[in-house]
Order: structure tokens, then sequence, then C-alpha cells
């Protein structure tokens, strides 16, 4: 996972420790943020002009094998030769908006093509083994068969590093959640934003101060590397953790190590959850809320809402809880905590080296872009739906153009499942420790017994309403 981090930020000036300086405005080209806005945002575009044409052809471009309910290969296999020129077409599409940005942002094409190649060819197969008919009997739902399957094949087949060049876990998910807004009402925002921000500032600010004080207390690690794990357990995972080892100057590896925390306690929730949840009977809203305040990854966290969510019978309550308490909740702290670290690393840790004090745009040179292009795909799609009544919506909005959009965002998170997976060494765990793996797993269980007491109690029927 260590090879996520935005090769435009790595390019950038250093400071002195090894962290990159903020890149100022260069950023509108050289983030993945940025990238996965103009991406997402564009894509919305071009599915509304095929649903005022009244055309098909987007959801013939975007089509997968997944509803093909498949009983032998056979009629797969009648599938694709049906259908080679849609998968062709946008094997090529995809390869030519990722390729394009990634270079752009400071990725080789030559390494490029190759792994997004190898990552389109097993989402593909990913998708086919969700379409045998028998395999929701077994829960082989595509983000966790791809997941699986990615850290099976990473953990047991040597693959060549160069590959991780097409694994672009960070820009896949936010490109996905960019896609998320089309279909996410604004008035379910309007009406439970406030209590997921509550509980997120909640859930943000006990889970750091706990890692933190733990962290440099108990297991004497070094303050900046606390800081970068307290964050990346209390927010957003891999995000969280760039941005602040950034603001306080972190060591390369004192990032890696957060990085590798959060990926492995991601992957134990995405399993754990979902199962727990279903002893418990929890309604689909109030699991996605607690999923969202326990997960420490987004890709992860969307896998585990969904994969619950379909257990219950009411996919979209559990997806909707858990955006609104991860993306849209713990996300935004991610500038916050930036802007608060950056401040105590100039003010008290390096004053001397620092000599000034942080600028306020610090705060939005760390906030997370991507979600600035959520709340625009849910402002655009509302404006665009607001005049259909509630049985054109049902009749004709949502298969002509809600669908689309859905397919569209399908493949962004599995290439990010699969990603996660192929990019996830557990021979290089050692390198983090006990000692932070200690402070973290505190944290972790801070988190997962919060959330539920705020998800299932305090905030319970706000929820449990959701999808009603």
């Amino acid at each position: 996972m260590a090879n996520q981090a935005n090769p435009g930020l790595e390019a950038s000036v250093k400071a002195k420790g090894g962290a990159p300086l903020p890149m100022g405005w260069r950023e509108l080209y050289l983030k993945e943020d940025w990238w996965a806005i103009y991406l997402g945002i564009g894509l919305m575009v071009l599915t509304l002009i095929f649903f005022w044409m009244h055309s098909n052809a987007i959801k013939l471009l975007f089509i997968n094998p997944g509803g093909v309910h498949w009983t032998s290969p056979g009629q797969l296999l009648t599938h694709f030769e049906q259908n080679l020129t849609p998968y062709l077409l946008q094997f090529a599409f995809w390869l030519v908006v990722f390729g394009i940005s990634t270079s752009i942002m400071g990725i080789r094409l030559s390494q490029f093509i190759p792994g997004f190649t190898f990552l389109y060819a097993l989402s593909v197969a990913m998708f086919s083994i969700s379409g045998w008919a028998n395999a929701a009997r077994y829960n082989l739902e595509p983000p966790l068969v791809a997941l699986i399957f990615g850290l099976i094949l990473a953990n047991v087949v040597p693959l060549p590093r160069w590959l991780d060049a097409g694994f672009r876990v960070e820009y896949f998910i936010k490109t996905g959640i960019v896609l998320l807004g089309a279909t996410f009402p604004i008035t379910l925002i309007l009406t439970a934003g406030p209590v997921a921000l509550l509980q997120a500032t909640i859930i943000s600010v006990t889970t750091c101060l706990v890692i933190y004080f733990v962290g440099t207390r108990f297991f004497g690690l070094d303050k900046r590397l606390a800081s970068v794990i307290g964050v990346g357990g209390s927010v957003c995972g891999v995000s969280a953790s760039m941005a602040i080892a950034s603001s306080v100057k972190a060591k390369k590896e004192d990032l890696y190590t957060s990085v590798t925390l959060v990926v492995v306690w991601a992957l134990v929730m995405i399993i754990v959850l979902p199962f727990v949840s279903k002893a418990l009977h929890l309604a689909a809203g109030v699991a996605g809320a607690w999923i969202g305040t326990s997960e420490f990854a987004d890709a992860a966290g969307f896998a585990a809402a969904s994969a619950y969510g379909k257990m219950a019978g009411n996919e979209n309550a559990a997806i909707q809880g858990f955006t609104l308490m991860k993306v849209i909740g713990r996300d935004m702290w991610i500038g916050i905590w930036s802007f608060v670290f950056a401040m105590i690393a100039c003010l008290k840790w390096e004053k001397e080296e620092c000599g000034m004090r942080p600028s306020a745009m610090e705060v939005w040179w760390r906030f997370p872009k991507f979600v600035i292009g959520f709340f625009l795909a849910t402002l655009l799609m509302t404006s665009v739906t607001a005049g259909f009544s509630t049985e054109a919506f049902n009749s004709i909005v949502k298969p002509d153009l809600i669908q689309p959009l859905v397919s569209i965002r399908s493949w962004t998170f599995i290439f990010c499942f699969l990603s996660i997976g192929l990019t996830t060494r557990f021979r290089e765990l050692k390198a983090a420790g006990w000692k932070p793996f200690g402070a973290f797993t505190i944290g972790v269980a801070v988190n997962v017994l919060l959330g539920f007491f705020l998800s299932n109690v305090v905030f319970g029927s706000y929820w449990a309403a959701l999808g009603k």
C-alpha cells in the first residue's frame, strides 16, 4: 500500500524530515482528489446526455457480467461472445481516462498500462463470479471476492512491483465516492447530516486522543508517529495518514506504518462487522452508521456496509448510513486535524525549525477535495430529478439514469478493492512493530464500542429510519 501515495505529492519539494510541502494550486492537476472530481462529474454529465437523448448506449458501454446469473460456463462464455465489442470499448475508455490523468500526476504509462490491463481482466473475472446463479447463497459479493482474491494473489504469487502503478487505490475509491453522490438524495443529507457530523466529531476526537496519548505515554512512540496513526485510526485511513504525515513532517516510515495498520484492521472489520451486525439483528441503517464509525478505509467500509445491507434486505439504507457517517462525517475531519497538528508541530515541536505560524490555508490544502465532488454530484442530480414525480422517478429516472451510474460506480469500486488486495503484502507487516500495533488496536476497541453505543443507542432512531 505504500506505493499509493500521490506521485505528484512525492515529487514536490521536500521539507526537512522527508515530508512533502503543499503543492499549492498545482494540486488542481497533480492531486487525485481533483481528478476524481473531474472524472466523476464528467461521467455524470455523459450519462445525463445519453439520458436526455433517450439512448441506452451508456448502459451497454458500462456493462458487466454480474447480472448474467449463469449456471454453466457456457452461458458466461456466450455472454462475452455477444458483448465483446462493448467490453473492448469499455476497456479502452477506462484505459484512456485513467491513463491520461495518472500520467499527468506522474505515473509512467509504460507501467500503468500493463498494470491496469491486468487489473481490468481480474475485475471482469470478479464480476463473473458474482454473476453465478448461486453467488448470493454463499455471499460472494464482488467487493469481498475482489479483496480476498487480491490478497491471496499478492501474497502467494510474486507479482512484479511495477504492476502496482496500475493499482491506484485512492484514485479509484475517490472517483467512486463522487459517483456515489449522484445517487444520494440531498434531502437525506439535510435531514441526517447534523447527526452524522455530531457522531463523527465524538468518534474522531475520542479515538485520535486515545491512540495519541496511549502511544506516547504508555508505548513511548514518537509524537509524530503517534499523531499519524491517531488520525489515521480516527478519520479516513490512508488519506488521513498522508495528510497528517505532511502536516507534522513525519518520516516516510511513519506514514508506511500507519497505512499498514489501517489496511490490516480495515480487512478485519470488513469481515467481522457485517456478521456481528447480523448476529445482533441490527437495522440496516444502524449497521451502516456503526460500520461508518468503525471502519478505517472508505473502500473497505463501503464493501462491509453493502454486504450487510444485502443480508438485511436493505442495501440502500446501509450504504446511506455508512456514507453519511464516514464520507460526510469523519472524512471532513482530515482538514481539521491537519491544521491542528500543523499548528502543534510548528508552535511546539518545531518552533525553532519552522520560525512562523502555519497559514490558515493549511486547512484548504489538506481538505479532502473529493468530498466537494460528492456534494456537487448530489446537487447536480437533485436539480435534474427535482421535477419528476415519484412514479416517473421509479419508472424512468431510476432505470435509465441512476442504474447506469451505479454500474459505472461499481467498476471503480471493484478496481479499488482489487487494488487494495494486490498491494497488501503481509510480509511487510513486521516493519510496523508491536508498539504502534498495540496503540492502534486500543484505539480500534474504543472506536468499535463507542461507535456501537452511539449508532444503536444514542442516535439509533435516526439511523434506523434510513431507507424507510
